[in-house]
């Protein structure tokens, strides 16, 4: 699974050096394409597809000079710099640049409503669609936030977004607040997707509030909350992807992840000599199991921190060498002993089959396998990159069949409520666990 993207925005000094450096902090939600852009009369952008420091290698980073600044970091489906971000459009006259943490649920019938008015898009991402509709907006009502409730109203999806334009920056979290957005305060104004990102430049951060729209431009900044929504937060941010040290609405990321481990063990326990985990995903609930269950905790696998994003594996033996490249064990802390493997989720199961398969051979006696997580048995259309559901494991076989399937002696997984429990909030979106869509996303 893939979240598909984090983004940034300041108006402070040195700011494309600070987005840089924000970008690397955002790497881990998108890792494919990179891109900043600044204003000094106009707006320049520098992006190409890699990490952050692959685009901004060299003398890069010196051709961007100014005091407002967005920036982005994409996972991308097909690698084309068309999707890369920030996006520029056109429209009414007006330039902008766009970047963006989501998906738009209604951007096919919307951008052909669009494209009837005699817009003409230059992108094939949904992205572009929320720079024309404010800027077609903007010229109707002549006013930032009145254009950006409009806009509110008409896009449907999940959208945390900033714009660049006219040396203005706006910055939104759609209605529902279904991707984190965080803003910072200091020596000027920030906001990136996540509140670790904004921690190395001392500034006091706070979550952006649902339907809330923020205007930086020469005369300070201001905010309104324009719409809001049932808060809809995604669940897989307290999983999988924030950092572990980011607080999203209010709760750290880290300490959800540990209470994951321990509500886990006390609805699952397991008979084992050893709790490991595998890393780095499944460090924290492994831990609140291993408190819970008093089984000590150990590094039972190793990872290896340098292998490339771009590592191909064309078959079945490169596939099997990646994962021993990128996973060893500790035959010291398995040989022997009954192992409980902790990991955050299960998608397509090849690789949690490869790694039990890796913990027999060096010489586990039991693999029990427990999951800080339900199921994941249904399709995200809110900007999660999860396969078909076809190729879910647990779409439609039972918990048995999927231990069958990955050779474990055991497996569980943590439930709903538990997962609720932990994370303490009721209002989150469990969609690909559940199926149940909310109808604010679809509601066209």
């Amino acid at each position: 699974m893939r979240e598909k993207c984090g983004i940034f925005a300041a108006k402070t000094e040195n700011a494309p050096k600070k987005a840089y450096y924000a970008l690397l902090a955002l790497q881990h939600r998108g890792q494919e394409s990179a891109g900043i852009s600044v204003w000094r009369n106009k707006i320049k952008t520098i992006k190409g597809l890699g990490l952050v420091s692959e685009v901004f290698k060299g003398n890069k980073l010196r051709q961007l000079k100014g005091s407002i600044v967005i920036g982005h970091v994409r996972y991308s489906t097909s690698g084309s710099l068309n999707e890369a971000q920030p996006l520029e459009a056109f429209c009414c006259g007006k330039h902008i640049a766009v970047v963006h943490n989501g998906t738009l649920t209604n951007f096919l019938p919307l951008r052909r409503h669009y494209e009837r008015l005699g817009v003409k898009f230059k992108h094939s991402v949904d992205s572009e669609l929320l720079g024309i509709s404010f800027l077609w907006h903007l010229r109707e009502t002549g006013d930032e936030f009145e254009a950006m409730g409009e806009v509110f109203g008409e896009v449907k999806g999940a959208y945390s977004l900033a714009f660049l334009f006219d040396g203005k920056i706006l910055v939104a979290r759609d209605p529902v607040g279904f991707r984190p957005l965080s803003y910072g305060s200091g020596d000027g104004y920030y906001f990136a997707s996540e509140d670790s990102a904004l921690r190395m430049f001392n500034l006091e951060t706070k979550d952006v509030r649902p339907g809330e729209v923020f205007l930086l431009s020469e005369d300070g900044i201001e905010s309104r909350i324009i719409e809001t929504g049932e808060h809809h937060g995604c669940v897989f941010e307290y999983i999988y992807f924030a950092r572990p040290d980011s607080t999203i609405d209010g709760v750290n990321v880290y300490t959800a992840r540990v209470r994951m481990g321990e509500e886990l063990a006390k609805e699952s326990p397991a008979d084992g000599d050893v709790v490991i985990a595998v890393p780095d995903s499944g460090r924290a609930a492994a831990l609140g199991f291993s408190r819970i269950s008093g089984i000590p905790y150990s590094e039972g696998l190793i990872k290896n921190r340098y292998i490339g994003r771009t590592f191909i594996t064309p078959g079945q033996f490169y596939r099997e060498l990646k994962v021993k490249l990128k996973l060893s064990p500790v035959r010291k802390v398995i040989e022997g002993k009954s192992v409980v493997l902790v990991d955050d989720s299960i998608v397509r199961g090849t690789t949690m089959k490869r790694i039990v398969s890796m913990l027999r051979r060096a010489g586990a006696r039991e693999v029990h396998v427990r999951i800080a997580s339900p199921p994941i048995r249904y399709p995200c259309y809110m900007g999660v990159d999860i396969p078909t559901r076809h190729e879910l494991i647990a779409a439609f076989g039972s918990v048995e069949k999927v231990r069958e399937s990955i050779g474990a002696d055991s497996l569980a997984y943590l439930s709903v409520d538990g997962l609720k429990k932990a994370v303490g909030r009721r209002d989150l979106c469990l969609a690909c666990l559940t199926g149940e869509y909310p109808e604010w996303a679809f509601r066209f």
